[in-house]
C-alpha cells in the first residue's frame, strides 16, 4: 500500500510555471494545483510503500530548478 502525502511547493518567482512542468513530466504526481498563499503549488503524490518517504521526495521532486522550498503533509486514514 503506498503513503499519499500533500506538498506543498515555493517556487523562485517567476518559475511556477517551469516548475510545474517539469513535476509533470515527470509523472511523479496525482494531482497538481497552482495556489494562493504562502505556497505556489500543491502536489497530491502517491509514495511506493517500499520507499523511505523524505528519501523519495528529495530525489525525484526536490531536485528540480525553481523549487525554493516545500512543506510535505503525511496522511494515514481516509474517512
Amino acid at each position: 500500500m503506498s503513503t499519499c502525502v500533500f506538498i506543498q511547493i515555493r517556487c523562485r518567482p517567476g518559475t511556477t510555471y517551469k516548475v510545474a512542468e517539469a513535476i509533470t513530466l515527470r509523472e511523479i504526481h496525482s494531482e497538481l494545483y497552482s495556489t494562493s498563499g504562502d505556497f505556489d503549488l500543491m502536489m497530491k503524490a502517491y509514495i511506493p510503500s517500499d520507499k523511505d518517504v523524505g528519501v523519495y521526495i528529495n530525489d525525484n521532486l526536490l531536485d528540480i530548478e525553481g523549487i525554493e522550498r516545500s512543506l510535505t503533509t503525511m496522511t494515514f486514514k481516509v474517512f
